[in-house]
């Protein structure tokens, strides 16, 4: 019997209601080995998952970076439940709204003032719309990724369905080539609205870059955009801004706020904020009170347990010993790793005769036979303990071997239990 034999019951079946049989992309057949995976997670708690056919993980996934406690937190599950008693979405605001507001004023530099969402792609669509609205601007210039959205989306290879008069708004600029920017701003000169950039993803910012993108903003009259939907709340306490001590225009955050829980923010300037009352952002569930609840002891513990410390220690001791691990089995050739400590990366590289995505479907096969959930990254929560990290290093002195000794026979696909992994559209 499989492993994974009602995971891939429930995805047969799931297929026929569900395009992908998942709601998000990143979490669908796409990013997983049909044949290798689980497909349906029931239950997890502190650093641990399980799926439907009870095998057991350290998730290093951890919801796509929303889980940034740890799954199931008592203190968060609490609040939730108690607030959940009194109501969750009410015909006029709850002081919930505006307590969480505050404290994101308090926390973030550039905050001044914070209207909510629920996914990134809301934030951030609702940046563009202000950006846009302030400067009467309309070219968008984007680095990394940033949701959905006609605006963003129809700039990548999945633009599908996108007008073209759309896609012709928005050009991508390269992160660290201070350059690329400088000839969009150059050939677009005065009619870009806003530069929206995640402020670091897989590469640290070269000294001045940053400095220097917001400064050609700045001359340019251009709104500066920091998308810190994963690096809010998990850089510093502050987010990547504090990081590297840049103050944004404006900034939107998301999947640190709530442990889980569906809440996003658009927060900045109040010159440009106050758009919000003659722009149009508006949701029904924006002001819903168990993500808030949620919200307030998620951001308590990042102000009083400083977990983006504690999440960075944490990655730096995983880089550290995997940095070592890779030299000492001698794979630098395909593997390497790159990334913030708090979300780091094993890259994988092309190696004759093996494309990465080949590579990457028989490193993936082999760290979910051995309990371990992840895609390549390393996205650490409050709750992964110095055990969960040996646990997953032991993992990989144990895969390592086997990546090493199939590419060197060229065995790699006779090794392989599922299909191969096809590549999607990049953005970092």
């Amino acid at each position: 019997m499989s492993r994974y034999q009602h995971s891939e019951e429930l995805l047969t079946r799931a297929l026929q209601t569900i395009p992908l049989g998942s709601q998000t992309f990143s979490k669908s057949k796409t990013q997983f080995p049909e044949g290798a995976s689980p497909f349906f997670l029931e239950k997890g708690k502190g650093s641990k998952v399980w799926d439907v056919d009870g095998n057991e993980y350290i998730d290093f996934m951890n919801g796509l970076l929303c889980v940034s406690i740890g799954y199931a937190d008592d203190e968060v599950n609490n609040a939730v439940c108690t607030q959940i008693q009194n109501g969750t979405s009410f015909s006029l605001p709850h002081r919930l709204e505006m307590e969480v507001a505050e404290k994101l004023v308090e926390m973030i530099p550039c905050a001044e003032k914070v209207r909510f969402g629920k996914n990134g792609t809301d934030a951030t669509s609702g940046a563009i719309r202000l950006a846009r609205a302030y400067t009467n601007k309309e070219m968008i210039l984007v680095c990394g990724y940033h949701g959905w959205q006609d605006w963003y989306i129809g700039s990548t290879s999945r633009n599908l369905g996108v007008p073209e008069s759309t896609r012709a708004l928005t050009k991508t600029f390269v992160y660290n080539d201070i350059e690329s920017l400088k000839r969009l701003t150059a050939l677009y000169k005065g009619k870009v609205a806003a530069i929206i950039m995640e402020p670091m993803n897989v590469e640290f910012p070269n000294p001045g870059y940053l400095e220097s993108v917001q400064q050609i903003a700045k001359e340019e009259g251009i709104v500066f955009i920091f998308d810190e939907t994963i690096t809010g709340c998990r850089f510093a306490k502050g987010g990547a801004q504090e990081l590297f001590n840049i103050t944004p225009d404006l900034a939107t955050f998301g999947k640190g706020l709530a442990n889980g829980f569906p809440l996003s923010a658009v927060v900045g300037k109040s010159e440009i904020m106050d758009l919000m009352e003659d722009i149009f952002f508006s949701g029904t569930f924006a002001g819903e009170t168990a993500s808030l609840a949620a919200a307030k002891v998620v951001l308590e513990k990042v102000e009083k347990l400083d977990t983006p410390t504690a999440l960075r220690k944490t990655g730096e001791y995983l880089l550290t010993n995997l940095n070592k691990l890779i030299i000492d089995l001698e794979c630098q050739s395909f593997l390497k790793t790159a990334g913030h400590p708090s979300w780091s990366f094993l890259m994988i590289q092309d190696t004759e005769p093996y494309s990465s995505f080949e590579i990457k479907t028989l490193f993936m096969q082999e760290v979910l036979q051995r309990g371990i959930l992840t895609f390549g990254t390393h996205n650490i929560s409050y709750s992964h303990s110095v055990e969960d990290i040996d646990t997953l290093l032991s993992c990989y002195k144990q895969v390592f071997p086997i990546l090493k000794e199939a590419i060197e026979t060229q065995t790699v696909k006779e090794k392989l239990n599922c299909k191969v992994l096809q590549p999607l559209f990049k953005v970092r």
